[in-house]
C-alpha cells in the first residue's frame, strides 16, 4: 500500500538498486548496453541472484563509451535486444521502488528505449543517493560514486559496470541511512521529498533531459488505500469478551473428569494449575499455568488409546500458557491466535496472573485482516530491520480507523498499544545485545515503563521516546544500575533507529534520572511530594502517567499505586504541579483561530492544557486512572466541579486528537515529518467549526483548576 511505503523506515525498505551502462551521456541519444538490479530486502542487500543483462543496441558503440565501461560490439554481438531484456527486468522489478545514483538519467534512457519499441513505461517512485548525500554533506568535494564511497568507507566493486555500480550504490545507501536519520530523514517518503527539494540540482537534471520519479499525492485524506477494517476489534478490549473467572483444575485430575467438566460447563478448554499448588488459591502466573483443550484430549486418545482417560491431565497440558493482556484491544488477540495457530488464550492482568479465558469461539464474529497482525509482527521481529518493517504499518492502521469513524481516542489507544509492543520488543532485543556483548544476563527483575502520552494511551504519530526503568534492588551507580544503564542505551538506540526518536528532554531510561531501583523511585516520589519546587517538577507530571510494557508488571503496578497513594491529600504538591504546567491560553480569539504560517499547534494550544488539567484533578481527588478521559470521568463521578465544564473538556479532547492525527497522516504521506500543527485551510468548514468550539471551551480551564484547588 502507498501509505505503508511512505511510512517505511529506510532501514526496512524493500527496493531495487538500478544502474545502466549506455552508448552516450546524452539521454536523448543514449542506448542501453547493460542493465543491472540489486535487491534491498528490509533495508539490507539481498545476497541472492541480482539481475544482470548485456543488451545489443542495434547500432555501433562509440569508442569513447567503450573506454569507460569496457563494452564493445564483440561483447554484445549475441546479446538480446532491449525489448527482450526489459520484459525480464520488469518481472524482476515488480512494484518495487528504485534506488540509484543520478537515477533521473537512467530513467530517461529507459523511457526513451521503451518509446522506441512502443511499450509503456511506468516511472517508479525513486530516491537518489547522490541527492541525499548532498543534503547530508553539502560540502563534499564531489558526489560521484567514488567520492561517496570514500566518504562512507564503502568498497567500490567493478566500477563502470552496471552490476558493480549497482552493488556500490546499494552499499552507499545502507551506509547513508544512519546519516539521514540524524538529519531527520527517516522514512521513504521523507527521503523522496528531500530529493525533490534540491530544486537547483533538479532543474539542471531537467535541462539535461532527465526524468523525475513519480509524484506522491499529498492529499491522502481523499485516498482509501486500506481495506475496510472490522472496527469491533479496535473498539473493544479483551476484558469485554473474555470468560471470567477462569476454570482452573489440579494437574492430578484425570482426563475423564475433565471431559465431564467440559461437557457440563459447555467450554472447550480449562487451565491446569502449577504443580503442587491449589487450583482454588487464586490467580496463577501464566508462565507456570498450563492449558488443555478438547483437541488435546482427542489427540491423546488417538495416539494412546481410550485408556488414556485415566491419566492425569497434567501429562498432556501445554505450557507455558499463550496469553494476552486483559486491557489489550481485541485485534491483538486475533493476531496472536492467527500467528500461533491456536484457538485458546489465557487472559492476564498487569502482574501476569491469569484472570480469564478467550477462545476463537468468542471471536467468531470478528474478521482477522492483515492489519490486525501488526502487534505480533512486532513481537516476532528478530532485529531492527524487521521491527522497522512492522512499524511502517501503523499509519495505515490509524488511517483505516479514522476512515471508519472510530473515536480518535480509540485510535490513539491503538497507536499507544503498538508503541508499547515496540518498546517491549526493543527491550528484548536490547537484552540479547547485552548477552552477545558478554555483559551477563539480567541481574534482578525489572520493568520497562512508557511515560506521558504512551502511558495514558493517547499517543499519536509525532512521537518521541518517553521511557524509564524500575528494577527490584540495587544502589545508584551500583552494578545493577550500570547494567540497566547500558540496557537503556541499547533500548534508546533501537527505538531511534526504527523511527521513535530520542527524547529531546532526555526522558529515557539510559539517563540516570529515569532509571532506578524500586527503593530509589519511592524516595524520588516522596521527595517530589514533600520538598519540590515548580522547577523540580518539569518531568514529574508524565511519571504519573506511566505503565509497564515489559518485565515485572507487578513491580511497576505497585509503584504507580504507591505514587497515587502518597500524593493523596497533598494539596501543596498538586498546586505545584498545576503551577509547573504554566498558564494555559488556547489559540482562539474574537476573530477566530490564531495560526502561524497557516497552522495551529493543537498540542501546545489545546491538548497540553486538557491533559494537565485532568492529571492535576485526578491526583487531587485520588482518581487512579491513566487516560485523560477516564480521569475526567472519574472526577465527574465524584461530583467535583461543574459537570458541563468537564464534559466540554472530554469532548474537546476527542476533537483535538482527531484533527492532529488526520493532519499527521497527511504529512507522513507527503514526506513531511508529522507534527502537532494542523493546517487550517485543509479542514472542512464543519471541522473548523468543531475545532473553534473545542478551543473556546478551554478558555476557562485554568480558572476551573484554580477554583477546584482553592478549597484545599
Amino acid at each position: 500500500m502507498a501509505d505503508r511505503l511512505s511510512a517505511t523506515p529506510l532501514l526496512a525498505l524493500d527496493a531495487v538498486v538500478l544502474d545502466t551502462e549506455t552508448t552516450s551521456l546524452e539521454p536523448a541519444h543514449a542506448r542501453v548496453v547493460e542493465l543491472a538490479g540489486i535487491r534491498l530486502v528490509s533495508g539490507r542487500i539481498d545476497q541472492g541472484a541480482p539481475f544482470h543483462a548485456l543488451i545489443n543496441p542495434g547500432e555501433p558503440i562509440p569508442a569513447i563509451s567503450t573506454s569507460i565501461h569496457g563494452i564493445d560490439e564483440t561483447r554484445i554481438k549475441d546479446a538480446p535486444a532491449f525489448i527482450t531484456v526489459w520484459q525480464d527486468f520488469i518481472s524482476f522489478l515488480g512494484e518495487s521502488v528504485v534506488v540509484g545514483h543520478t537515477t533521473g538519467y537512467d530513467l530517461a534512457v529507459l523511457l526513451r528505449e521503451c518509446e522506441r519499441v512502443g511499450i509503456p513505461f511506468r516511472v517508479p517512485r525513486t530516491i537518489d543517493v547522490r541527492l541525499l548525500s548532498e543534503i547530508v554533506e553539502p560540502d563534499l568535494a564531489g558526489f560521484s560514486l567514488e567520492k561517496l564511497a570514500a566518504w562512507l568507507n564503502v568498497e567500490v566493486e567493478n566500477r563502470h559496470s552496471a552490476r558493480g555500480d549497482a552493488l556500490t550504490t546499494a552499499r552507499i545507501f545502507t551506509a547513508l541511512v544512519p546519516h539521514l536519520r540524524e538529519y531527520g530523514i527517516r522514512t521513504f517518503a521523507e527521503a523522496e521529498t528531500a530529493c525533490r527539494e534540491l530544486s537547483e540540482v533538479i532543474a539542471v537534471h531537467h535541462r539535461a533531459g532527465w526524468v523525475e520519479s513519480k509524484q506522491v499525492t499529498a492529499r491522502i485524506d481523499t485516498e482509501r488505500t486500506l481495506t475496510r477494517l472490522d472496527t469491533y476489534a479496535y473498539r473493544h478490549r479483551v476484558r469485554e469478551v473474555m470468560s471470567a473467572p477462569p476454570i482452573v483444575i489440579a494437574p492430578t485430575t484425570s482426563i475423564e473428569t475433565v471431559l465431564h467438566l467440559l461437557a457440563k460447563k459447555k467450554v472447550s478448554s480449562v487451565f491446569v494449575a502449577p504443580e503442587a499448588s491449589d487450583p482454588e488459591a487464586g490467580p496463577h502466573l501464566a508462565a507456570r499455568t498450563g492449558i488443555v483443550t478438547e483437541r488435546d484430549m482427542l489427540r491423546a486418545m488417538d495416539e494412546r488409546g481410550t485408556a488414556v482417560i485415566a491419566a492425569e491431565v497434567g501429562s498432556i497440558a501445554s505450557r507455558p500458557l499463550a496469553s494476552v493482556p486483559a486491557d489489550a484491544f481485541v485485534y491483538r488477540a486475533i493476531g496472536r491466535m492467527d500467528r500461533l495457530k491456536i484457538r485458546h488464550l489465557g487472559v492476564v492482568n498487569e502482574a501476569g496472573l491469569v484472570v480469564g479465558a478467550l477462545s476463537a469461539r468468542d471471536l467468531l464474529r470478528l474478521r482477522a485482516r492483515d492489519a490486525v497482525r501488526l502487534d505480533d509482527e512486532i513481537d516476532e521481529a528478530k532485529d531492527v530491520h524487521e521491527l522497522g518493517r512492522a512499524w511502517a504499518k501503523l499509519p495505515a492502521v490509524a488511517r483505516g480507523l479514522l476512515a471508519e469513524d472510530v473515536d480518535a481516542r480509540n485510535a490513539a489507544a491503538v497507536i499507544s498499544s503498538e508503541l508499547g509492543a515496540l518498546t517491549r520488543r526493543a527491550a528484548i532485543l536490547a537484552e540479547e545485545r547485552m548477552r552477545v556483548a558478554g555483559l551477563g544476563s539480567l541481574p534482578v527483575p525489572y520493568a520497562v515503563l512508557v511515560l506521558g502520552s504512551a502511558g495514558r494511551g493517547e499517543s499519536l504519530l509525532a512521537m518521541d521516546q518517553d521511557n524509564a526503568i524500575v528494577f527490584a534492588a540495587g544502589d545508584a551507580n551500583g552494578p545493577e544500575d550500570r547494567w540497566f544503564a547500558t540496557l537503556g542505551a541499547h533500548l534508546a538506540d533501537l527505538l531511534h533507529e526504527v523511527g521513535v526518536p530520542y527524547c529531546k528532554g532526555g526522558v529515557m531510561a539510559k539517563n540516570a534520572a529515569f532509571r532506578g531501583s524500586a527503593k530509589l523511585w519511592r524516595e524520588r516520589i516522596s521527595n517530589w511530594i514533600n520538598h519540590s519546587s515548580p522547577r523540580d517538577l518539569l518531568s514529574v507530571d508524565i511519571f504519573f502517567d506511566f505503565r509497564a510494557v515489559h518485565g515485572d508488571g507487578a513491580l511497576a503496578e505497585s509503584l504507580w499505586r504507591e505514587a497515587y497513594d502518597l500524593a493523596k491529600g497533598e494539596i501543596g504538591f498538586v498546586k505545584l504541579l498545576a503551577e509547573a504546567a504554566g498558564p494555559f491560553e488556547p489559540p482562539i480569539g474574537f476573530f477566530g483561530i490564531r495560526t502561524e504560517n497557516g497552522r495551529v499547534d493543537l498540542k501546545r494550544g489545546g491538548l497540553f492544557g486538557i491533559v494537565a488539567t485532568a492529571r492535576v484533578l485526578a491526583i487531587r481527588n485520588h482518581v487512579a486512572e491513566h487516560s485523560t478521559r477516564a480521569r475526567l470521568e472519574g472526577v465527574k463521578a465524584l461530583k467535583v466541579g461543574a459537570e458541563r465544564d468537564l464534559d466540554a473538556l472530554i469532548e474537546a479532547h476527542g476533537v483535538l486528537l482527531a484533527a492532529v492525527l488526520d493532519q499527521q497522516l497527511v504529512d507522513i504521506a507527503a514526506g513531511r515529518p508529522p507534527s502537532n500543527a494542523v493546517e487550517l485551510s485543509r479542514m472542512s468548514r464543519a471541522d473548523q467549526k468543531r475545532l473553534k468550539q473545542a478551543l473556546r471551551s478551554l478558555n476557562y480551564a485554568d480558572e476551573m483548576v484554580r477554583d477546584l484547588l482553592a478549597g484545599g
